[in-house]
C-alpha cells in the first residue's frame, strides 16, 4: 500500500476509528471524485488466512444489501498483502455519541431513530444476512435524521457459520442470550440487540452491564429487566411493551421479525395482534403481567357473564315500574381484543364502564 493511498485510487485523508479487527478511514475516491470510507484490515490478523477470508466475505455480503438505512459498499480489494473494502461516507455521529451528550432521547425520537435501524435490518434479514453486531457504535445518524446501520463485518448468511472456534462475537451488553452461550444466532438476535439499544436511548442505559461474556451467560438467565418506565416515567406504556418484548430471553416471544419491529414502532401504536407466538416459556416482560394467560382469559371471561347478568337484572327492574313495554335495549358490542393481558383488561373495563351503568 503506498503512503497515501489505497488500492491506486482511493487517497485517505484522515482515520475515523480504529477496532479490534480493522482501521477505518476517511478518503477520497480520486476517479469519481467523492468522499468515502476505506476500512482496511488490521496488520497483525493480514497474514491470517481465516480473518483475511473472513474480512473478505464482509465485503461480498454487504455488497448485497442496497437499502437507505444500511451503509453502502462500493469495492474490495487487496493493496500490498492487505485486504480492504470501500464504504459510502456517513456525515454523522454513531449512537454512542449522540448518548454521550444527550444522555437519553424524547420517546417519539428514539423510536424514530429504531423504526429506521429495524427497515435496514428486516431489508438484510430478507437477503439472509444476520448482522449479529448490532449496537450504538454500529449505528449512525447522519446529519440529515437518517439512520444508517454500519459494519456487517461479522454479519453472516444464514445458512454459514462464521463464528471461529465457539466465539462468540459483539459486545456483551447488547448480545442476545442465545448469542452470548454460543448457540445457533438467527434474526432474532438482531431483534433484541435493537431492542437493547432502544432501551439505552429511552433511559440512558443499557438492560444489563457486563464485562465479560462468561457473566453475561450467566446472569442474564437469572436476572429480570428493569422495566422502562421504572428508569423513564415519561415512555409511553404501549413503547415500553414493545421494548420489553423485544428483550424477552425466549426468542419465540420477541417481535416476529425486524419489520413486525418496525411496523409497530412507526404506527406509534401498539399492534392489534401479540407480537409473539402464545407458546414457548413466559418473557420477562413488564413486572406485574400476569403469567397465567389462561387464568386471565377465565377471569375475563367470567366478568363478562356477571357484566350480562347485572345488564338484564338492570333492565328488568326498569320494566317492572313502567306502565308499557320497554323498548328493546341495542345490544351491546363486543369488547375489543387487547395486544396482551394489561391491554385486554383496560378494554374490559372502558367496556363495563359504558354498559353497566343504567340509562
Amino acid at each position: 500500500m503506498g503512503a497515501s493511498t489505497v488500492g491506486g485510487r482511493y487517497r485517505i485523508e484522515r482515520p475515523l476509528g480504529h477496532g479490534g479487527m480493522a482501521s477505518v478511514y476517511l478518503g477520497r475516491d480520486t476517479e469519481l471524485e467523492r468522499p468515502v470510507a476505506i476500512k482496511l484490515l488490521a496488520e497483525n490478523l493480514a497474514g491470517d488466512d481465516e480473518f483475511r477470508r473472513r474480512f473478505v466475505r464482509e465485503a461480498r455480503l454487504a455488497a448485497r444489501l442496497s437499502d437507505p438505512n444500511v451503509v453502502s459498499v462500493y469495492d474490495a480489494g487487496e493493496d500490498d498483502g492487505r485486504p480492504y473494502i470501500v464504504m459510502e461516507h456517513v456525515d454523522g455521529e454513531t449512537f454512542a455519541e449522540l448518548l454521550a451528550h444527550s444522555g437519553r432521547l424524547p420517546s417519539d425520537e428514539a423510536r424514530g431513530l429504531a423504526a429506521q435501524a429495524a427497515r435496514g435490518l428486516a431489508h438484510a434479514h430478507e437477503r439472509g444476512l444476520v448482522h449479529r453486531d448490532v449496537k450504538p457504535q454500529n449505528l449512525i445518524l447522519r446529519r440529515d435524521g437518517t439512520v444508517k446501520i454500519a459494519d456487517f463485518g461479522i454479519a453472516r448468511a444464514a445458512e454459514t457459520t462464521i463464528t471461529v472456534a465457539g466465539t462468540v462475537l459483539g459486545t456483551a451488553a447488547y448480545l442476545a442470550p442465545e448469542q452470548a452461550m454460543g448457540e445457533e444466532v438467527t434474526a432474532a438476535a438482531d431483534v433484541y440487540s435493537l431492542g437493547a439499544v432502544l432501551y439505552e436511548l429511552l433511559t440512558g442505559r443499557p438492560p444489563f452491564e457486563f464485562e465479560t461474556l462468561a457473566d453475561l451467560a450467566d446472569q442474564q438467565q437469572r436476572m429480570e429487566v428493569t422495566p422502562v418506565r421504572d428508569l423513564a416515567p415519561e415512555v409511553p406504556p404501549e413503547l415500553e411493551d414493545v421494548v420489553m418484548r423485544c428483550l424477552a430471553r425466549n426468542p419465540a416471544y420477541r417481535p416476529a421479525s425486524a419489520g413486525e419491529l418496525a411496523r409497530a414502532l412507526s404506527g406509534g401504536e401498539a399492534p392489534t395482534q401479540p407480537l409473539h407466538p402464545p407458546t414457548a416459556v413466559q418473557a420477562p416482560v413488564r413486572r406485574g403481567l400476569v403469567k397465567d394467560r389462561r387464568a386471565v382469559w377465565l377471569a375475563l371471561a367470567g366478568v363478562v357473564v356477571l357484566a350480562a347478568i347485572l345488564l338484564a337484572v338492570a333492565f328488568v327492574g326498569r320494566g317492572s315500574h313502567s306502565t308499557s313495554p320497554p323498548p328493546k335495549p341495542a345490544a351491546p358490542a363486543a369488547v375489543q381484543p387487547g395486544a396482551d393481558a394489561q391491554q385486554q383488561a383496560r378494554n374490559l373495563s372502558a367496556w363495563l364502564k359504558r354498559y353497566s351503568t343504567r340509562p
